[in-house]
């Protein structure tokens, strides 16, 4: 294989999307022409609907489109990575903007505000991607992700069922919207509910038996013909309108300075959300083709996608996992598919925007419904519930964090409880009792062992976390008590391969402990200490008072110097240990 010119090399560096485009081959032109004019029949309704759920004139959602798409196909290391307005963003972006562009809600400012959004998205995006700290994305674990998820479905369903049945809500908050639909049930437009109500069913039911159909188009086709031929906007069915000609100019958001400041916690909720997406996303459709991604890239490329958009009246995204599949089963081979979409969809704008005039308000709510519908992942909240209720109790109080509190500070919710379920797992670890089983190698966990043998005198214990000022009293006090339920303990073993790490809270208490220990005619004892965890240990000190020759390379040295002092032999439990004296985290 040729090796790659030193230009296309360093114009890899910086745009690996256009050095593979460098490197185009003729024979890939019709699959990529093909699957991005499939890709553009998904763009341009999703777009649009996408927009005004973040509380934005329709117009925006395909300017948006156009400005990613053309962006990731420069700096996007991934062949088929596909960007967009995303339906898990809009609400976070709703919620950002409304609240400044003003009672009156001026179209004009929220679209400034929308811009100004995107490029602090963009740039945290690109700091992130450039210094490493796409790690942030990882404070979200993936129980307080499906729980987020779950409940930023339920608002947005509740959000747009107004739409849904043609009539309006001006309320504030999910119970609002609720009481708000309820109470203008008695405004139903007929026409609007039945328009609205098939075209979600559709979606529905042909993306469940007939994958590979364009749904969305589909829906959007018929609806679109449904209101010319049937007169639904003279019966009182909302209609886009003919979109404004045209595509807006390069240009800086006006916005003050006070404003960007505010928009600043959004951005950073939106660019969490969006490392979350674009990492799990682009790792999934790599591992398909047997390759690894390059983090720091991706989100680069996210993040000039981001700028890209909010120079150009847009707003932020995020990659989407359905728009990619759809890609990807067209035949896409490059990232020239997503510059065939973007082509496309400024045609339409340039030289017929009246195609789309007639489609139903009610028909974006539901393209809006059903992609809210495939955030949702009762699947998983079932198997968590079975397998660890304490993650889904996690899961679910992140879903009543978005719907009791907001989807801003419901996203907060999220990384806090994400960050407390590490702590509280360090806080208190699961620790356990070990004893031989004869037949099998090595020393195991009583819990899951009941009868294993037991060494008379000699404690064997296993504490999975690093000792640090959180858990060392939980240590102690653990300790203490299986000391105090077995007095003629001789010996305390502890298995300190899980322990990581020694802070000076906790080598404190292990002198305490230790010089408790001595009073009494006991040993703490230590075997499989890693290296750098002991070097820790004898710079705060503790190996003048925990002597050298009770560090133990392995936890048979230490059974083997315990039983050589002693002459103990092992022999079975009194009783056996059950499952209700397991001490789990749940």
């Amino acid at each position: 294989m040729n090796e790659p010119a030193p230009e296309h090399r360093r114009v890899a560096a910086v745009a690996p999307g256009l050095a593979s485009l460098l490197g185009y081959r003729a024979r890939w032109l019709g699959r990529d022409v093909t699957a991005g004019l499939v890709l553009t029949a998904l763009l341009v309704p999703q777009g649009m609907a996408y927009a005004e759920l973040a509380g934005l004139p329709a117009i925006t959602g395909l300017y948006t489109s156009i400005l990613c798409l053309v962006g990731y196909a420069v700096f996007g290391p991934s062949r088929v990575l596909v960007l967009g307005p995303d339906s898990s963003l809009g609400p976070l972006i709703a919620a950002t903007i409304l609240p400044l562009a003003g009672a009156d809600g001026d179209p004009a400012r929220a679209i400034a505000l929308a811009s100004a959004l995107a490029l602090i998205t963009g740039a945290v995006m690109i700091i992130a991607g450039l210094t490493g700290l796409g790690f942030v994305a990882d404070l979200i674990s993936r129980p307080a992700m499906i729980g987020y998820l779950n409940g930023l479905a339920l608002t947005i369903m509740v959000g747009q069922l107004p739409k849904l049945f043609g009539f309006s809500v001006d309320a504030e908050g999910f119970f609002g919207d609720v009481a708000g639909f309820v109470t203008g049930l008695g405004s139903t437009v007929p026409a609007a509910l039945a328009i609205g109500a098939l075209g979600l069913v559709l979606i529905v039911v042909l993306q469940r038996y007939l994958p590979k159909l364009p749904a969305v188009l589909v829906v959007v086709v018929l609806s679109i013909g449904a209101t010319a031929l049937l007169g639904l906007a003279a019966r009182g069915v909302d209609v886009v309108g003919p979109l404004p000609q045209g595509f807006p100019p390069l240009s800086l958001p006006d916005v003050r300075l006070s404003d960007l400041l505010l928009l600043v916690p959004g951005a950073l909720g939106i660019a969490v959300v969006s490392l979350t997406d674009t990492i799990s996303t682009a790792s999934s459709f790599a591992a398909r083709e047997g390759r690894t991604i390059d983090g720091g890239r991706e989100m680069t490329a996210i993040g000039a996608a981001n700028v890209g958009a909010g120079l150009f009246g847009g707003f932020p995204v995020s990659t989407s996992g359905s728009r990619t599949a759809v890609a990807a089963q067209a035949g896409a081979r490059t990232q020239l598919t997503g510059l065939v979409g973007a082509a496309a969809i400024t045609l339409i704008l340039l030289f017929v925007p009246g195609l789309l005039r007639d489609l139903p308000q009610p028909t974006l709510a539901a393209v809006v419904i059903a992609a809210s519908l495939s955030l949702t992942d009762l699947p998983a909240t079932r198997r968590l519930f079975r397998v660890r209720r304490a993650e889904f109790v996690l899961s679910m109080t992140a879903a009543l964090g978005v719907v009791l509190l907001g989807v801003l500070p419901g996203m907060a919710v999220t990384v806090a409880l994400s960050a407390a379920n590490v702590f509280r797992r360090a806080w208190w670890p699961y620790r356990t009792v070990l004893g031989r089983v004869p037949g099998l190698p090595g020393f195991h966990d009583v819990h899951s062992h009941p009868h294993a043998e037991r060494l008379p005198g000699c404690l064997l214990l296993r504490f999975d976390a690093p000792l640090f000022f959180a858990n060392a009293r939980t240590f102690r006090e653990w300790i203490d008590e299986l000391v105090h339920v077995d007095p003629d303990v001789r010996w305390v073993v502890i298995a300190a391969e899980p322990v990581t790490d020694v802070d000076t809270t906790a080598a404190e208490m292990l002198r305490e402990l230790t010089a408790a220990f001595e009073r009494r005619g006991r040993r703490l004892v230590f075997a499989e200490l890693k290296d750098p965890v002991r070097r820790t240990v004898e710079r705060a000190g503790l190996t003048g008072a925990v002597d050298a020759t009770h560090l133990f390379p392995t936890i048979d040295a230490a059974v083997a110097a315990f039983r050589d002092l002693t002459g103990a032999s092992w022999r079975s439990p009194d009783r056996a240990v059950g499952p209700a004296e397991d001490r789990t985290d749940g």
